[in-house]
């Protein structure tokens, strides 16, 4: 049974990771059709929080099926937590805007080291061996990752700055999502911190916005975005990471690194070199040293 629980959590986090992966190629896709970063975002959000609103409606009136109600400081915290959850969409859309899928998913994996180093300074501990070693392989598979030993890729910075910040932002998010209000149900969690994503991305989107909004947008890219990216993937990594526990959890939602890249070569055409893929499978491996419990003897 036991067994059974863990491929059921594989099997689901992979799924939720999948789903992540493949949402900047259709990002692309809408800013191919002429559609802003503002109207990608909003539409993602304004439908990820009405279908989050409904799936919290359904479990409130399951037959015996009793949750714990947010209080307000709980949802105070979760709307906090939740802006820079809408940091990190409007960061890297922006990225995607200026530079290849392939590039910015790599940017934003930079999280792996990020990682560490918060942890490092919020628990006054320095970082163990294992840590370091693996923070090392990410960096070295950036580099190949990016191409940027090739002397004729060019790089926008401006993408190169949004997926930092990206990373930054989605580094905050998945700290404070796992410390804040921890009793209180996922889709409850997830409500909220969407809504306080949605002050950053609706604020934003009043700031930049300076042509008529086109709402087309909803029923091109809307509804799917919202789906693959606020909707779907929390669920199954919520229900998913219980049964796999957070390390070989991490490990298999690594999966969105490669899918992305996929997806950006197959649908986008966009060109992926050997050096390129070798730089994937290395940061993948780092993030699999990082996760591993080694035997001490």
């Amino acid at each position: 049974m036991l067994k059974n629980n863990m491929i059921k959590g594989v099997f689901l986090v992979g799924l939720g990771a999948t789903s992540y992966g493949m949402l900047a190629t259709f990002v692309k896709l809408a800013y191919k059709d002429g559609f802003t970063t503002a109207e990608v975002t909003s539409s993602q959000f304004i439908y990820g929080i009405l279908g989050v609103l409904l799936i919290n409606i359904f479990q409130k009136f399951r037959v015996n099926t009793p949750t714990i109600k947010a209080t307000s400081k709980n949802i105070l915290q979760l709307m906090l937590a939740g802006t820079s959850l809408g940091m990190t969409s409007v960061f890297y859309y922006l990225c995607v805007k200026y530079i290849n899928v392939s590039i910015a998913i790599v940017l934003l994996m930079q999280t792996v080291w990020m990682g560490v180093l918060l942890e490092w300074f919020l628990d006054k501990k320095a970082p163990s061996l294992q840590k370091i070693i693996s923070v090392g392989i990410v960096l070295v598979g950036t580099i190949l990752a990016t191409n940027i030993l090739k002397s004729e890729i060019e790089l926008d910075w401006r993408g190169i700055v949004w997926g930092m910040l990206a990373a930054a932002s989605f580094t905050t998010t998945m700290f404070t999502a796992n410390k804040i209000a921890l009793g209180v149900s996922s889709a409850q969690r997830s409500l909220y911190m969407l809504l306080g994503g949605a002050v950053i991305v609706f604020g934003f989107s009043i700031a930049t916005q300076v042509t008529p909004f086109n709402l087309n947008i909803f029923k091109d890219y809307g509804i799917f975005l919202a789906l693959f990216g606020t909707i779907i993937p929390p669920l199954l990594m919520n229900a998913g990471f219980p049964h796999t526990g957070l390390g070989l959890g991490s490990i298999v939602s690594s999966l969105e690194l490669p899918v992305s890249v996929m997806m950006a070569f197959m649908i986008l055409n966009e060109q992926v070199v050997a050096l390129q893929w070798i730089g994937i499978i290395l940061i993948i491996m780092a993030i699999v040293i990082m996760n591993i419990k080694f035997n001490k003897k």
